[in-house]
This record gives C-alpha cells, structure tokens and sequence, in this order.
C-alpha cells in the first residue's frame, strides 16, 4: 500500500499549479494568437498562389532564400519541433524566441510558392519558441521549464487545428512513445483550450469534416457495434499505417540523398523546387501542391474532397506523399501533418471501394490513423478524431490509430521522440 499523501505535500503541490498557471495563461494566449495570424496569412498566401500559377516557378529560388534567412538568423533553430522536444526532455541551452517569426515567414514562403507542406510544425514551432522566449526573458526558474515548453506545444498545436484535447494529450505523448507525461497534464490541457479559445476570438475558423453514420449495419452489429465494421477498419488501419511507414522512409530517404550527396546547402531546396515542378508537369496536376485542405479549381482533388465518393484517384495518396517528401526532404519549411491528413483521407477514400464503405467513413479514419502513425500518438489521434467527427465512431477510430501505430514500426517523423523504456 502507497504512503498516504502528507498535508504538506499536498500544499507544495497546490503552490506549484499556482506558480505555473500565470506563466501557461500568458504562453497560450500568445500562441493561439500566433496561430490565428499564421491561418489569417495562410489563407491570404495561398488565394494568391492559385490566383498567380506562375509562383510556381519561383519555388526554386525560394528554398535558397529560406536557407539563407536561417543562416543569417536561425543559429540554433534548424531543427525546429526536434529542438523543442529535446529541450524539454533535457534542459540546456533554450528554444530561442527568434524561431517564431522564421517558422512563420519560411512556411508561408513555402506555401506561397506551392510547396507541399503543413502547418502544425509552425503552429508547435511558435509556441515553443514563444513559450522558450518568454521563460529566458523573464528568468523563469528551470524547474518550470518543462511544463511551459509542453504548454506551448499543446497551445499550438490544439489552436491551429481546433483540437484542444489532442493538442494537449499530444504534447504529452509525442515525448516518448507509449508513455505519457501525465504530470504536466493540467497545465497542457488549460494551455490547449485558453490557446484554442484566442484563436477563435480573433476570428478564425477551422475547416470541419463530417463522417455519416452507417445507415445499413451488419448482421454483426451488437448495440452500438458492427464487429463487422469493426474488423474493416482493423484491416484498412493495416494500409495506413503502412503509408505512413512509406511516407516515414521515402522522407528520410530524400533527406539522406540531399545530405550527402549535395554539398552545397542553399543548393538542396534548389534542385528540390526544381523536383516538384517537373513532378507537377509529369502528372498536368496541381492538386498536390500546397496546403491542399481546399481548392478553387473545380475538379482538384482536396483533403474536403476525399470525403466525398470519387473524390480522389486511386493514387491521390501517393502522389502527395511523394511530393511532401520531396519539398521537406529537400530543405522547405512548415509542417507534415495536414499532407499526412491528405494522404490518409486520399488512401481512405480509394479504400472505401475496396472494403464496400462510404468513402467519408473511412476517409475520417485514413486521416487520423496516418497521422497516428507517423507521429506515435495514437491516443491523441483518437481524440482528435472524435473532436473533429463526434463520438459516433470512437471506438472505430480508436481500433485504426491503434492498429494503424503499432504496424508503422518504430520509425516517425519526430527524430527527437525517444524510444519507449529509455
């Protein structure tokens, strides 16, 4: 039997939240209005690519100005959620403030331009950064350190998706797979929903997506439950997390190529810029450019399209994977989550004939499950799931991020992520 908690400790425990509130309610304030700037920009940087085709065609030289802008600035931040995640795992030399607008200003070039890129790694980036800011520059005791990184971490990533309680389980899951961080639990769940609540006071607005409920269950069906359903999305979450194992490999592949292979750093983005025009010529499709969450242009596939029947191609999927590879691999920057929600609601979409599904069903699966995948954090993406399509199929998605994990393999798109037990 555990000694019961004393008196004292409980106080020193009621002191320390105490401490720690203020410093997370200015953090997440600061965050979610980070984010809501950065979609505000983002919106406005991606109606001017598809008003003006031919910014296409300066992708190449943008990815030399991105290097060089880390250059001149950037001492100490190239390694973006990677140096969060190790900062908050052993504290040392700070996540510097500077981060945040280089995040912010390289991802919308990035996007302006078309690369295929996301957004969640700015949004986490700028809560870091601002979070790593605001502790050196007000000498914040270390011993509060770790908590208000992952209050940056959940503020950013719950506002810009509209997602508090994954923003605030992901913080604490990403760190290490298979464990969580459950003593900073309180403080990242404040900081997810304060952060999700400034950006929606500024006037923001996340996309939604809607799955229907099966309307015809199985002869299987128990209550609530189609086993039968159930068992479909077990052997679809097989193919997503296979995917996000091709996407894991094929980006550590195209780093690796450009490492060593290419001296030259500005010269990276350079020939990968040059990459994704000829890809986009080969394929006489700009779908897989950009965000790709919407579209202006009748006909393109989309991440909101995916959830309709013939919404995609059969290979919709890989193509985004390929070119996100490509355009991060290559030096880029912004984020790999959303193009994962493409390439998992694309395959979902192509699996929904294969497994005799509507196609929205499983592309709200796809969407959650391949990121789940990619990232090891399958209970924040169950969450997510359920904020973003209702509790309806909870246990659906739950059983295809599960699955969808653990067939990834140990590999993900988080280097910094430590194993489990280490």
């Amino acid at each position: 039997m555990k000694t019961p908690t004393s008196a004292g400790q409980l106080a020193s425990r009621v002191v320390h939240l105490l401490r720690l509130l203020p410093l997370v309610l200015v953090v997440s304030v600061l965050s979610g209005s980070a984010s809501a700037l950065f979609l505000v920009a983002l919106e406005q940087v991606t109606r001017l690519r598809f008003a003006h085709p031919w910014l296409l065609y300066l992708l190449p030289l943008g990815g030399p100005l991105i290097v060089w802008l880390y250059r001149r600035w950037g001492s100490g931040s190239e390694r973006g959620t990677n140096l969060i995640l190790d900062e908050i795992h052993q504290p040392g030399g700070g996540v510097p403030f500077r981060m945040a607008p280089l995040i912010l200003g390289t991802t919308l070039l990035s996007h302006l331009l078309g690369g295929s890129v996301g957004r969640e790694g700015t949004a986490v980036q700028m809560g870091g950064a601002i979070a790593g800011g605001f502790l050196d520059g007000f000498r914040i005791p270390k011993f509060l350190h770790q908590p208000v990184l992952l209050a940056g971490v959940a503020a950013g990533f719950g506002s810009i998706f509209g997602t508090p309680l994954a923003g605030a389980v992901f913080a604490l899951e990403v760190l290490t797979r298979g464990r969580l961080v459950s003593e900073a639990l309180i403080p990242c769940l404040i900081a997810a929903l304060v952060g999700d609540f400034t950006c929606t006071a500024w006037g923001v607005h996340h996309t939604r997506y809607a799955i229907a409920a099966i309307e015809s269950p199985s002869r299987f069906s128990f209550g609530h439950l189609d086993l039968l359903l159930l068992g479909k999305a077990g052997a679809a979450a097989i193919a997503f997390g296979l995917a996000a194992a091709l996407f894991v490999w094929t980006s550590h592949q195209v780093h690796h190529m450009f490492v060593t292979r290419v001296r030259q750093v500005w010269l990276r983005p350079l020939l990968g810029g040059l990459g994704v025009i000829l890809l986009t010529g080969i394929l006489g499709d700009r779908s897989y450019l950009g965000l790709g969450v919407t579209s202006p242009n009748a006909g393109d596939v989309t991440l909101v399209s995916c959830f309709h029947e013939g919404g995609a191609f059969p290979w919709s999927w890989l193509w985004k994977l390929i070119l996100t590879a490509l355009t991060l691999g290559s030096g880029f920057k912004g984020g790999e989550v959303t193009p994962l929600f493409f390439i998992g609601a694309a395959l979902g979409n192509a699996l929904g004939v294969v497994f005799g599904v509507p196609a929205d069903w499983l592309a709200g699966l796809g969407m959650v499950a391949v990121f789940a995948a990619a990232s090891h954090t399958p209970l924040a993406c169950t969450l997510m799931g359920i904020e973003l399509f209702g509790a309806g199929p909870a246990v659906y998605l739950a059983m295809a991020c599960t699955v969808a994990a653990y067939v990834s393999g140990p590999g993900g798109i988080y280097s910094a992520q430590r194993p489990p037990q280490s």
